[in-house]
């Protein structure tokens, strides 16, 4: 017993715990593709768009209930209180009565059998929907996700380069109060220490714009703090790009394409919905009457208990109303088609574009992360020929510069490509 007792307490605290830190005042521990589920999971949008399939599922049901018998039923009671109906010469008493009807009901049409198929369609739109909204949900966390992960590693970078600039300028002000060196140097390496500082600050700022990003992505606190678990050579994979740029791309894949295909299917449905303005409508009720007297005699009754009754309603002429529906319904259609064509042909320059964009910025961050290689080989070269005073201050600025300068260029790199890969990721669809 107490065995189990620790067992379910350790449960409690490991469940206690985890609702802190998801409600706002601990940490988060995430790696990019459980940061996609959580906010997928967590998502008012995809909520919404879950309530909207089941009520289109709703709007399917109701169509074809309307379809079934209407069966409903009544109760009545008359007095006429003491009236006598004279008939003829003779009295014909009028006591009290109490009535049961019972009606059941049922129309059929080709308007209301479209009509399901209608609603069946618009609950497939629905939920296809759904699923490309949960694809841009998870495209835009990987973007926030790699940007946070890219501003950690521009702080390190820049933290990196103000340790060495201040480690520097204190050996330089060392040589400037013994005479070794000008008060020029000094101060040159000084500004730039002081520059390295804000960047630093405005880059922590950006951080943290993006991590409250996060957070309302992922529907925490806002006091939650985040850990990310994966860097940024854990997802972003030279063969997995090189991969992408061979990938083929199916139009017929792509969520916007498939949403206007089933928007198409919708008005061309629409189009039979119209046309069965021509076909009969068939309809056909029971009818039961119960009567009950609850004076000593019984009244004058002719309402037969049981009727029974069909009706064929037959359009003749509509004054052209029917034929202007259908003509409008296929002109609608007609239109829809230049607008897929469109999208089409729009879609097919979007992808060789975006794949271009793969090509290039791959590229560019090959090279700068070359150059950033090389620029920190440099500047660390200067650095110990300035130390022994084989090297001027403005060779050891001009090196400090172009690492800082190289650094940036290295990150907007990674961010470019990164863009560059979810975005053509999201228009081929890739799982």
């Amino acid at each position: 017993m107490k065995r189990i007792a620790l067992i379910t307490t350790v449960a409690l605290l490991l469940t206690a715990a985890n609702l802190f830190a998801q409600n706002g005042d601990g940490a988060l521990s995430i790696s990019l593709k459980s940061a996609q589920d959580y906010a997928v999971e967590h998502n008012k949008t995809l909520q919404n768009s879950s309530l909207e399939i089941q009520k289109a599922e709703a709007a399917k049901w109701g169509a074809i209930a309307s379809m079934l018998p209407q069966v409903s039923a009544s109760l009545g009671y008359s007095n006429y209180c003491g009236y006598e109906m004279n008939f003829s010469g003779m009295a014909i008493s009028m006591p009290a009565t109490g009535t049961l009807g019972i009606t059941a009901s049922m129309a059929l049409s080709g308007q209301q059998i479209i009509g399901v198929q209608l609603a069946e369609m618009s609950k497939d739109l629905s939920d296809l929907t759904k699923k490309q909204s949960e694809d841009e949900i998870r495209y835009q966390v990987a973007k926030v996700y790699m940007s946070i992960l890219v501003m950690q590693n521009t702080t390190e970078l820049l933290e990196r380069s103000l340790e060495n600039l201040e480690s520097l300028h204190e050996t330089t002000q060392n040589a400037v109060d013994v005479g070794a060196a000008e008060q020029t140097d000094a101060d040159k390496l000084m500004v730039q220490v002081l520059s390295l500082r804000t960047s630093i600050s405005s880059t922590n700022r950006s951080l943290e714009m993006l991590e409250n990003s996060m957070r309302l992505q992922l529907g925490c606190g806002v006091n939650t703090k985040l850990i990310l678990t994966q860097t940024v050579d854990d997802i972003l994979k030279p063969e997995a790009i090189l991969a992408l740029q061979n990938e083929s791309f199916n139009i017929e894949n792509n969520y916007d394409y498939q949403l206007l295909q089933k928007n198409s299917e919708l008005l061309k449905k629409q189009i039979d919905l119209k046309i069965m303005g021509y076909v009969p409508t068939l309809s056909a009720y029971y009818q039961y009457s119960g009567r009950t007297y609850f004076g000593k005699k019984e009244g004058f009754n002719m309402t037969p208990p049981n009727l029974v009754g069909l009706t064929l309603n037959i359009p003749i002429w509509s004054s052209g109303k029917t034929w202007s529906d259908v003509k409008q319904a296929k002109i609608t259609y007609n239109e829809f088609q230049n607008t897929i064509e469109n999208t089409r042909d729009a879609l097919l320059v979007q992808e060789r574009q975006l794949r271009y964009n793969v090509t290039s910025n791959y590229e560019t961050y090959e090279a700068q992360k070359l150059n950033l290689e090389v620029t920190e080989r440099v500047f660390t070269n200067v650095s110990n020929k300035f130390e022994h005073g084989m090297a001027s201050s403005l060779e050891l600025t001009t090196a400090s510069s172009d690492i800082i300068s190289a650094q940036s260029n290295y990150i907007s790199a990674v961010l470019n490509l990164v863009n560059a890969q979810i975005e053509f990721e999201q228009l081929l669809n890739r799982k």
